[in-house]
Order: structure tokens, then sequence, then C-alpha cells
């Protein structure tokens, strides 16, 4: 069984806020955001498969109200004291405002002089006394483990591991819903939500989730969309509102699977993606001009060898070194420049379903693909040759082997990333058989700010924004833009 003890402390995810109404006395339960993290918390051990026991401790400033209540079930949960200031008084307004028997305490404890004055505490006095004749038992007595305290000092897997092993142990893990999704390097205190979320085996829908910021809105979207079809659900849409996110985006996959008749609060904007359908290697070879045709052939005249390898220290140890070759690629600065061979390591084995293309001459690696599979798709995530042998033509012998590999496979569909913000890009991919094929765009607002947004079109990025007409002369001013960034960059280092 996992047995979780959760210190409730401070009623807001803000500690400003939650400073301000403790410091004010102000018990304000009406509120939206009043013990929010808390009944995210207990949301999660409901959805979780595992066997939870979770001891919630209330202060005078935290008594759950309806909504945390309904679900705190006692099969999973018990409600119980976090004494503040007085036990007799606190325990009996819980008792009452809650209908639950309390029969569990901890004491509510404050390091540092500013919040001693304000919890009303003597400046020498970090915590409170108990009376001797005070009936609850102490909560103390078991062996407890803090949570946020070791996901500020430990990486995330070993946070988890430690999580993992402490529960096995027997031991009592400890929290706070304050730090359940931002740490404090003050409190020394980390953001513990994925290693309860690990702990408890819950929100896998949520682990392909990334958040952008624009103009103050918080938008969500799945980095997999395109390889598999999002399905915006009502839980999905209601667990990224209690995580603040303002609007939820994601793509249609028209080639496979279109929606029929979307909702009419989502936002629909044309985009589109480079696709090229494969039937077979000789409709391929047969639709591609006579240009191409004899680039393919020019590689393997200068020598290269282009093959199918499997994940391995030589083929990362060639990758690192053609994303150090040149700090600037296609015009403008190249993301990858400067990544350690460790971390290229380490993405490249955590590549599970892809495969990798290389391009050889003679020992050394010259270039390579990356093609990752999805539902209905296969996607090149990464195309690069180095520089010093970009006369020979190695991207079309590779896109040629690309397609025989998706042919075998398959795969009736090859994506190569979107078409007309990369002039020069945007050409290669339509010589080699990829058109810009029209999909569909969806947002769907989840908050106020967010339907706000989205009439006024905030939510778009500048460069979804602007007509193709002017986005074809600004592009070299973005590349010039972005070249010399990296160039300062690369000046301050020396």
């Amino acid at each position: 069984m996992i047995k979780l003890r959760i210190d409730v402390d401070y009623p807001y995810p803000s500690r400003a806020k939650s400073f301000l109404y403790v410091a004010l006395r102000i018990k304000k339960r009406k509120s939206k955001d009043y013990l929010k993290n808390a009944r995210i918390i207990a949301r999660m051990i409901n959805e979780s498969p595992k066997e939870v026991k979770a001891y919630w401790f209330f202060t005078p400033y935290t008594i759950p109200d309806k909504n945390l209540l309904d679900l705190l079930n006692p099969e999973k949960h018990e409600v119980a004291l976090h004494v503040a200031n007085d036990a007799m008084k606190e325990w009996k307004v819980l008792e009452k405002e809650t209908n639950r028997k309390i029969e569990n305490y901890t004491i509510h404890g404050t390091k540092r002089i500013f919040t001693r004055i304000l919890w009303g505490r003597k400046i020498t006095e970090s915590q409170t006394k108990i009376p001797n004749d005070f009936p609850l038992k102490s909560f103390h007595d078991f062996e407890t483990y803090g949570l946020d305290a070791v996901c500020f000092h430990a990486s995330k897997d070993d946070a988890q591991k430690a999580t993992k092993d402490w529960i096995n142990a027997g031991f009592v893990i400890s929290m706070h819903p304050e730090w359940l999704f931002h740490g404090s390097k003050r409190s020394r205190r980390g953001a513990l939500y994925e290693s309860l979320k690990s702990v408890l085996e819950v929100d896998p829908e949520l682990d392909t989730i990334s958040v952008s910021e624009r103009v103050g809105i918080r938008i969500a979207r799945d980095f997999r969309e395109y390889e598999k079809s999002v399905k915006p659900t009502d839980d999905l849409i209601f667990k990224l509102d209690s995580r603040d996110m303002d609007i939820f985006t994601f793509v249609e996959r028209k080639w496979c699977c279109p929606i029929a008749n979307p909702p009419s609060p989502w936002s629909r904007t044309d985009d589109n993606i480079g696709l090229l359908e494969i039937k077979d290697c000789e409709s391929w070879w047969s639709v591609i001009g006579k240009k191409t045709r004899n680039m393919v052939r020019k590689a393997e005249k200068s020598g290269v060898n282009v093959t199918v390898v499997d994940p391995s220290d030589k083929l990362a140890q060639g990758i690192w070194k053609i994303y150090n070759e040149t700090p600037i690629r296609q015009d403008r600065a190249f993301s990858h420049y400067g990544e350690s061979l460790e971390t290229v390591t380490g993405n490249m084995y955590a590549a599970k379903t892809s495969t990798f293309i290389a391009a050889n001459i003679g020992d050394e690696l010259v270039g390579f693909i990356q093609i990752l599979y999805g539902d209905d798709i296969a996607i090149v995530s990464n195309i690069l040759t180095m520089l010093k042998h970009w006369d020979k033509s190695v991207n079309n012998a590779m896109i040629a082997k690309a397609v025989e590999v998706c042919a075998s496979n398959g795969n009736r569909w090859l994506m190569y990333g979107r078409i007309g913000n990369h002039p020069s890009l945007d050409k290669f991919k339509e010589n080699n058989g990829f058109v810009k094929y029209p999909i569909s765009r969806y947002y769907i607002p989840i908050t106020g700010k967010g339907r706000v947004a989205i009439r006024l079109s905030l939510h778009k990025e500048l460069k979804d924004a602007l007509p193709q007409s002017i986005k074809d002369p600004i592009i070299p001013i973005f590349n010039w833009v972005s070249r010399n960034k990296m160039r300062l960059k690369l000046a301050r280092r020396k």
C-alpha cells in the first residue's frame, strides 16, 4: 500500500495570495483556486489503480470545502488535523465543518521568523504545544520522507526511483500541495507532480502534452499530434483547465482520420504538411524529376553508401559530429549545435519507434535520417548531412532510401515537416515528391482568457498569422537575425 501524508498548509496555489489570506485571517472558501492543487491530488489518488491511503492534514485556513470533501472518499482518504495554534479548538472546528471523525494530527511548523509572525506565534515559537490530554493520535510517530524535498535535491528519474523504494520499504510519503507544479529555491522544495504521477500510475494522456506561452496565454498541445489521432475528451480538457491551460490545440490528420462535424466552440485555421504518398519505389521514381534522379545516382557514384543501421554508440558519435560541424544551417542558427555527446546518445537510444538511415563515405558518417513511425504515418524527424559533403547529393540518396524502407514496411504516407517557411528546403521537398498537403489545426478555448485570445488571434504564431506574400520578404531578415544571435552567443563563450 502507498501511504501518503498530505500537509495542506496554505489555501491557494499562489504563495503570495495564501500569505495574504493567512495574515489577514481570511477564511474564504468560495473560490475556484481554493485548495485547487489538493483537488488535483485527490483526483489522482482516486484514479490510481494502486492501493492508496492518503491522510490529509488541514489547518484552520485550509478546511476542505464540499468540492474537495466529495473527492475524499473514506476508502482512500482520511481527514486529519494540522495544528496551527490551538489544538483543541481547531479539532472541534474541523470535525464540525467536515462532519468527519478526526483521529490523527500533525503540528504545523515554521522555521522562519516571518512565517511565525504570519501564523500568529511568538518569534521564539516554531510550532505550538499540544496539550497532554489531547485525544488525537500523533502522526509524527510514522517515519516519513518528503517528496517535495527530494524533488528539489534529485533529478526527476532519481526522485521517482527513491520514492518507489521508500514505498516498498513501507515508509509514508509526505508532501505539500502548494509544491505540486512549482518549486522554490528559497524553501528548497521541488515540483512533485511528475514523481507523484509516476508512483500513482495516472494521467497517461498528459505524458505527451507540451506547453507554450504566448502573450500570457498558455497553450497546450500533444507533441505527438502527427503520429496519433488526438481525442480532446472532456476529461482531458478538465485536467488541462485544472493545470491553468487557456487553449488546447491539435491537428486534424485528414489523410487518415478526418473529423466530421467539429463542435462549434472549436476554432479552425488552415495548416499544411509536406506529404508523400508511397505506392512503391517505382512509382516514386517516375514522379520525381530527371534532375532529382540524377542527383540520387550522383551520390552513389561519389561513394556514398546508404544503409539502415541500428542505434549504437558509433552512430551517436557520428551524429554528434554532424551536429557540431557548424552553428549555421539553411542560413539560420542551428538549434542542435553545441549539444553534448551524452545528450545526443540519450536521445538516440530513447527513440523506440524509429528507423535510422546512415550515409557513409568509407567509415565516416556523412549524413543520417531518423524516421518516426506513428499510426498511418511515417515522419522524417531528422535529416542532416555534413556540409563538407554537400556537393555529393547525400540528402537525395537518403530520401530515396527512406522511400524504399517505407514501401517495404507498407507505410503509405511519409511526412516531412511543413511547407511555406523555408524556401530552399521547400524546394528540396517538392523536388523529392512531397506535396503541400492542406490540413486543419483546431484550437479549443478552455478559459475566458483563451476565448478572448482566439477572438483577437493572439493564439497564432507570427509565422502562421502572416500571409505568404508578407512572409516571403521577411524570411531573409529573420534568418539574418537568427545567424547574428548565434554568433553573439558564441562570441560570449570565448
